[in-house]
């Protein structure tokens, strides 16, 4: 080994760090004593090298680990008092590797969790003083740190802490000390809408923690707080979120049509060399597998800043009036329109992973939250809300393209037509299904009362829907048992029936009126299986008759015009009759036409939490893995 030149002592081959031979020797199989004052002084002085202190402990198994509690201990109650009394940056420090040290420990597979962590981390005498003392330290942080990015930190300890020990008995002590006013003191201080993005991630961790089983005092908060400036910062960087979660789907196919530039037209005729700016670098252009995997991947682990934005809509209507009013400069995309856009994505996409599922779950129960308040379902059908929104065009078939401000009810509608239209499987996602049709039902039944015509493209909305009972009827056999099928075949049959009985007070034209006819007339044959697959007649809350008298009652009349091959005519209307004669049979045929509609057609049952117990189960798990992603780096 080489000498070194000024103290003449065996030079190492590697360097190894002042902190990291402090790790250790902590961490040493023989050391079973207490480490001195100037250890642990020295310890937190010296700036953390996390990678290496992660290093050490991942390759201590949980047997091991236990067995060296004494210095765990140790090294997390020495970590508390220098957050309670810090001296310099020993605070900092200490954030910084218990952060590190909680990613760990609480990663590793324990035959008794609860038990074991505890065990670990303080033991069973003291974990009440070490952890009450441990979660008062954080929360005085996150309150009055001296500068936002040690409260930052203190925030990840609390996320990691919050995620990685979820399924046990630890997170009692964050519900017994309430951390919700200090996280939110912090987001009315934050500087960026970044730095909210993780506070209000904690907020929906623990609001979701057991809620079911007690009364969750997070809950009880959300749907007090009024602070309205907090509020709005909170759905700004929620925006910035989605637009962020949205960007990596646009990176693996973008999707936004060209538009007709100067540019676009010289690079067509091959002259882009002189256009205004050049031409732009290619994008990657991924073939179909790749960019399913890829898509199957997303979204980012990010997003589990929408189990709040569901909890804060469920609990609080200002938030909820804000989300869907919130205005932004001009230029600006509007956080609604964010979240919308990033839903669409989503829905478009569901159908690749568990993950993009419940995330799209989340985003359908936001919306009919929204849609079943009936100032913003005003306000969302009105003009007074236009605004620009980038739907997903990522797949076909595709929605007919929409440039410009547009009513967000109609940017609404073409993202559950998308979910509906994209995510046919034989084990359809029946409450997926039901979530789409019922907030198509819920907009519509509100136009239909309140008289509000939208321009929007009826006849791919009938379509889609008509489909739907076209494939709902081929599938018969794997679907009529399927949980809650039912609902799904009431909403989708009612729904088309409130079209052809009340079509004339929300549909823009007597063309988009006809249109509908049409289409049902000539679904009759497969409305009429449909009836009787699913034995539909026995249902009174179903309006299938409706549906198949009105086919029927068209049938007849094109039987009885004998044009080219007499009753031939009625059997598929469209082979031997024009579309023009077709029209003018449907235009004539209102006047015999007896429409039995049943009673609340346009009515439909309120949200109640509880109903989506087990899905919100499973979503907060799948957010609590994708904050563990997050918080271990």
């Amino acid at each position: 080994m080489e000498q070194s030149p000024l103290t003449h002592q065996p030079r190492p081959e590697v360097f190894t760090p002042k902190v990291v031979r402090l790790y250790e020797e902590l961490f040493k199989d023989d050391d079973d004593g207490d480490k001195s004052e100037g250890f642990w002084r020295e310890f937190f002085l010296l700036k953390p090298d996390r990678p290496a202190l992660r290093r050490i402990l991942d390759e201590i198994a949980p047997g091991e680990l236990l067995h060296l509690d004494l210095q765990t201990r140790q090294l997390f109650s020495r970590a508390v008092a220098a957050l309670r009394n810090p001296h310099g940056v020993a605070d900092l420090h200490a954030l910084d590797t218990l952060s590190t040290f909680l990613i760990a420990v609480l990663a590793k597979k324990y035959t008794n969790p609860s038990s074991d962590i505890i065990e670990v981390l303080a033991g069973l005498d003291h974990v009440d003083t070490v952890f009450t003392e441990f979660v008062g330290a954080l929360d005085t942080i996150i309150r009055n740190g001296r500068t936002l990015d040690l409260r930052q930190k203190a925030v990840e300890v609390a996320l990691a802490v919050t995620s990685g020990a979820y399924q046990t008995t630890l997170l009692t002590y964050f519900i017994q000390r309430d951390l919700f006013p200090s996280v939110m003191k912090f987001i009315q201080d934050a500087d960026t809408p970044e730095r909210i993005r993780e506070p209000f991630t904690l907020i929906g961790l623990l609001a979701n923690y057991n809620k079911f089983e007690f009364q969750n005092p997070y809950q009880l908060r959300l749907n007090d707080f009024v602070n309205e400036a907090t509020i709005k910062k909170i759905i700004k960087s929620m925006g910035a979120a989605c637009q962020a979660l949205r960007a990596p789907y646009i990176a693996v196919q973008d999707d936004l049509p060209e538009g007709w530039t100067i540019a676009s037209t010289l690079n067509m005729i091959g002259l882009g060399a002189i256009a205004p700016g050049g031409k732009p670098p290619p994008k990657p252009v991924y073939d179909a597998e790749t960019a399913k995997k890829k898509f199957s991947e997303l979204p980012k682990e990010e997003a589990a800043v929408l189990l709040g934005t569901y909890d804060f809509t469920h609990a609080n209507k200002l938030f909820s009036y804000n989300l869907v009013t919130l205005p932004v400069e001009k230029g600006e995309e509007q956080p609604f329109a964010c979240f919308l856009s990033l839903s669409s994505y989503l829905l478009q996409h569901a159908h690749l992973s568990q993950r993009t599922t419940l995330y799209s779950h989340l985003c359908l129960m936001v919306f009919r939250l929204l849609i079943e308040d009936p100032i913003l379902c005003k306000r969302m059908c009105s003009d007074e809300g236009k605004t620009a929104i980038r739907l997903c065009r990522q797949r076909s078939p595709y929605l007919p393209l929409v440039q410009g401000e547009r009513v967000v009810a109609t940017a609404l509608m073409d993202t559950m037509l998308d979910g509906i239209n994209h995510n046919l499987r034989r084990r359809l996602d029946v409450g997926f299904y039901t979530l789409c049709v019922g907030i198509l039902l819920r907009i519509i039944s509100y136009m239909s009362r309140s008289r509000t015509r939208l321009q929007y493209h009826w006849a791919h909305l009938f379509q889609s829907l008509l489909s739907l009972i076209r494939f709902l009827t081929t599938y018969a056999s794997d679907l009529k048992d399927a949980p809650h099928i039912n609902t799904l075949l009431d909403h989708v049959v009612n729904l088309i029936a409130l079209g052809l009985s009340s079509g004339e007070s929300f549909l823009p034209t007597p063309a988009a009126y006809d249109d509908l006819f049409y289409k049902v007339v000539e679904t009759g044959e497969v409305l009429v299986k449909f009836r009787d697959i699913y034995k539909l007649v026995n249902r009174p809350s179903n309006s299938i008759d409706t549906l198949v008298n009105v086919s029927t009652h068209y049938k007849e009349m094109l039987a009885e015009k004998r044009i080219g091959g007499g009753k031939a005519a009625g059997r598929r209307i469209g082979s031997q009759l024009t579309s023009l004669q077709v029209a003018e049979v449907i235009k004539q045929g209102y006047e015999t036409l007896s429409i039995q509609a049943k009673e609340g057609l346009d009515s439909w049952e309120k949200y109640r939490e509880a109903d989506e117990r087990t899905l919100l189960k499973k979503m907060a798990r799948a957010a609590v893995g994708d904050v563990k992603l997050l918080v271990a780096g």
